[in-house]
């Protein structure tokens, strides 16, 4: 099951998480995008050195598409964090795969498809309960605007794995893929910094910082590479619907690390995202069963013939 690399991921970035939370306190916004992305480019190009590979894309528009909404959609979602409770902007943000499924929907009733895959978006719309038991959101009247914001950042979010799903498609490797990406955070890392009139890394630095923003980069780029290939190889709702286990990742991580307790409703939305990404994998794999039984036949004899 290609999609599980996706479970991988989640776990990746939910470290990530972590330490941009600790950064923080070290780095402006900015420069951990900076970082993240200059760290990314040395890991790719370290290993296009060792194993062989090239830069050279025949997918330029592609990789503009994917890296330049991709950094808009990260913008916009930290940017909600000063407008809106941590629990409210993450989940917006995470009804991106909400917006997969309504997207692929919408393509198949363009295309006059009618073998969607109900069954796999319900299991969607069920993680996304969990996901708003465990985190429990809440907006008032004066959050409007950053609510709006966050949702946005949520569809940009879609249209990226989408992106990333045809970037794959097409053949392009996922180092290519990351190397492109990481190079948008750092153009985007940079003019953040000069924007905010500030010279990027221009200060004193302690190792606590220092190891943190690499770890940043470190597990970010894993983590890119694996969701690359989830998307590329897996089935696109699985996919989208493993990618709800992040917050579970995350939430036990705050629990270990800043005894940040979800209550009985965190950990029953837990189990609620748990249970549904165990019923879309065994959905998928149902069906992957059901259709390789349908396929026709072939007489090896007559075939020789």
């Amino acid at each position: 099951m290609q999609s599980l690399w996706m479970l991988v991921a989640s776990f990746l970035f939910s470290i990530m998480g972590v330490c941009v939370k600790l950064a923080s306190d070290y780095y402006s916004t900015s420069e951990i995008v900076l970082c993240r992305g200059l760290i990314g480019i040395s890991v790719i190009a370290a290993l296009v050195r060792v194993r062989g590979g090239t830069f050279r894309t025949p997918f330029p528009r592609d990789h503009l598409i994917r890296g330049g909404v991709g950094v808009i959609s990260l913008w916009l979602w930290f940017y909600s964090f000063s407008l809106l409770p941590v629990a409210t902007a993450t989940t917006l943000n995470y009804m991106s795969s909400i917006w997969i499924a309504v997207m692929l929907f919408a393509a198949a009733w363009w295309q006059g498809n009618k073998k969607f895959e109900w069954g796999l978006a319900a299991t969607v719309v069920l993680s996304f309960i969990g996901v708003a038991l465990l985190m429990r959101p809440s907006l008032d009247a004066d959050q409007l605007l950053g609510g709006a914001i966050s949702l946005f950042s949520g569809v940009l979010s879609a249209l990226v794995y989408l992106q990333v799903r045809k970037l794959g498609l097409l053949g392009e490797p996922e180092y290519r893929v990351v190397f492109y990406f990481s190079l948008t955070g750092v153009l985007a890392g940079l003019v953040g910094s000069v924007a905010t009139g500030h010279v990027p890394l221009w200060h004193s630095h302690s190792w606590q910082g220092a190891a943190l923003v690499i770890m940043i980069g470190l597990t970010a780029t894993l983590a890119q590479i694996a969701m690359t290939r989830a998307y590329r190889l897996g089935n696109t709702l699985v996919t989208a619907n493993l990618q709800y286990t992040g917050i579970v990742f995350s939430s036990l991580f705050g629990v270990l690390v800043w005894n940040d307790a979800p209550g009985w409703l965190g950990w029953l939305g837990m189990g609620v995202i748990l249970a549904s990404g165990l019923l879309a994998t065994y959905h998928n794999h149902r069906s992957s069963q059901i259709a390789a039984r349908n396929l026709p036949k072939v007489d090896p004899i007559a075939t020789e013939v």
